[in-house]
Order: structure tokens, then C-alpha cells, then sequence
């Protein structure tokens, strides 16, 4: 295990392999532990870190820090200390949260993101989401496989407060009007049977700008990297793999990425 101090506070992450950075942030029900896959396939051509967010998994449980700009904050920070520069970040709902917070902040610091079943606004969360105790959102999420299970193992460890602090502050703070125009090439992919978090609407999608994607990941849940690592993986690679600054949009030329993934 890998640990930094943070003002004070310990912070867990892991990485793997060389070449620029990536950083993968864990969501709502979880830790680290279930970007293993997507962090193997990464670390072949990318560094590639797992934090756990205040409040979650082995990093330390401090509700001062449980907002969504005070994680961002420690992301910041935790690329401070490490001597890490631009970086592209992977996110799954409170994760995608926490980077679109770090895009309104550090704009000249993310070069792209991948935000994964990532709510555009507060109605988007299932109300179960917000109201659930952690062991009833781990049983209602939970993917019934043995590597779901595996993935999944951190879940009993999150602090109820650290969800409910975030949802909360979402509801009086949306983040997406506020980097929508920033430039930052920013992939969505939504699991088609995600029951936490709802997709955007087509007339949002249609109201992207040029940077914004939007790729729904079908026979796939709340946790699409897990459900089917094998589409997830070649849908982060393949967005990874384009140009710096070019739009995610050129993904759906791809005719061939499309076949391969169903």
C-alpha cells in the first residue's frame, strides 16, 4: 500500500506503469480497487494512479474535506507533492465530479477526462443515492460476479457522510455550466442500465460544445468497468489515444471501435 500526508492527513493511492500521467478517482460506493483492470491496461503507456478520496477506502476520514472542491483540493494537492504535471484523469460519478471541480480550478493542468456515469445535474441522481444507508447502496450497486465482488470489497469501508456531503453540495453548486466552455476535451460514457445515476438528455447532449462527447456503454450498469471490462478498456484507450486538445467527438467516426465493443 501507498500512502502520502496531506495536511496532516493520510491519503492512499496506488500506481503502475511509465509515461504521462493518469489519474483514475473512485465514486460514491467503492475505492480505488475496482480501476485494477482499467489501471493494467492504462499503465502500458501511462503512469497510472488511484487515489481514494477522503472518506473512502484507506484514506483517512476527515468531513472537513468531504465537499466536492476540498477533494478536488487533495487531487491538487496529492499531484503537488508527487511532482506530477499535466495530467489526463478518469472519473466515475463522485470521481467525475471531483475532476470537473479540478477543470473549473486548474484548467492548464488536465489535458483531457473520461467522466464516467457523471450526474450534469442534481435531479440526474437517483433519490435511493442520496437517502441509502452504505451497505443498501453496496447491495443495490453491487455486481454479483466474483470479480465484482473482489472489486467492490472497499465499499463497507466509505463514510455515509462523505457521500451525503457531496450530493449535497452538488445540489447548491452544479459544475457543469461552469467548464462547459473551458476547452477541455471531456469524454461522457454512461452505463445504459446505470439505476443510480441518469444519463443527460439528448437535448443537453445536443447542446454540447465541440469538446463534449457523450457514448452510452450498452449491457452495462453502474460500474461499466467492471461489467465489461473489455468495451470500457478499449473506449479509454481508444479516447487516451487522440491528438491532445482533439475533440472526443472523433470517436464516433470509428465505425470499427463501435463493431468490436457490442
Amino acid at each position: 500500500m501507498s500512502a502520502i500526508i496531506l495536511d496532516g492527513s493520510i491519503v492512499h493511492y496506488e500506481a503502475l506503469g511509465r509515461g504521462r500521467p493518469i489519474v483514475f478517482l473512485h465514486g460514491w460506493v467503492g475505492s480505488w480497487r475496482y480501476w485494477i483492470n482499467a489501471m493494467q491496461i492504462a499503465s502500458t503507456s501511462f503512469r497510472a494512479y488511484a487515489v481514494d478520496l477522503y472518506g473512502f477506502g484507506d484514506t483517512a476520514r476527515d468531513p472537513q474535506h468531504y465537499s466536492i472542491d476540498s477533494q478536488a483540493d487533495m487531487i491538487n494537492r496529492f499531484l503537488e507533492e508527487m511532482g506530477i504535471g499535466k495530467v489526463a484523469i478518469v472519473g466515475h460519478n463522485l470521481g467525475a465530479l471531483v475532476g470537473l471541480s479540478f477543470i473549473k480550478k486548474w484548467p492548464q493542468s488536465i489535458d483531457r477526462m473520461m467522466a464516467v456515469n457523471c450526474p450534469l445535474d442534481y435531479e440526474a441522481i437517483n433519490i435511493r443515492t442520496r437517502t441509502a444507508s452504505m451497505a443498501e447502496l453496496a447491495e443495490w450497486l453491487a455486481v454479483r460476479t466474483p470479480d465484482g465482488a473482489s472489486a467492490l470489497a472497499d465499499a463497507s469501508k466509505a463514510d455515509l457522510l462523505a457521500v451525503s456531503a457531496s450530493i449535497k453540495g452538488f445540489e447548491s453548486t452544479p459544475l457543469f455550466p461552469e467548464i462547459r466552455n473551458l476547452g477541455i476535451p471531456c469524454l461522457f460514457a454512461n452505463g445504459a442500465n446505470d439505476p443510480a445515476v441518469a444519463p443527460p438528455s439528448q437535448e443537453k447532449i445536443d447542446h454540447f460544445p465541440n469538446h463534449m462527447h457523450q457514448i452510452t456503454l450498452d449491457g452495462t450498469g453502474h460500474f461499466p468497468m467492471v461489467d465489461n471490462p473489455n468495451q470500457f478498456n478499449r473506449l479509454m484507450t481508444d479516447f487516451l489515444a487522440l491528438d491532445s486538445g482533439a475533440s472526443p467527438r472523433e470517436l464516433q467516426l470509428k465505425e470499427e471501435w463501435k463493431r468490436r465493443v457490442r
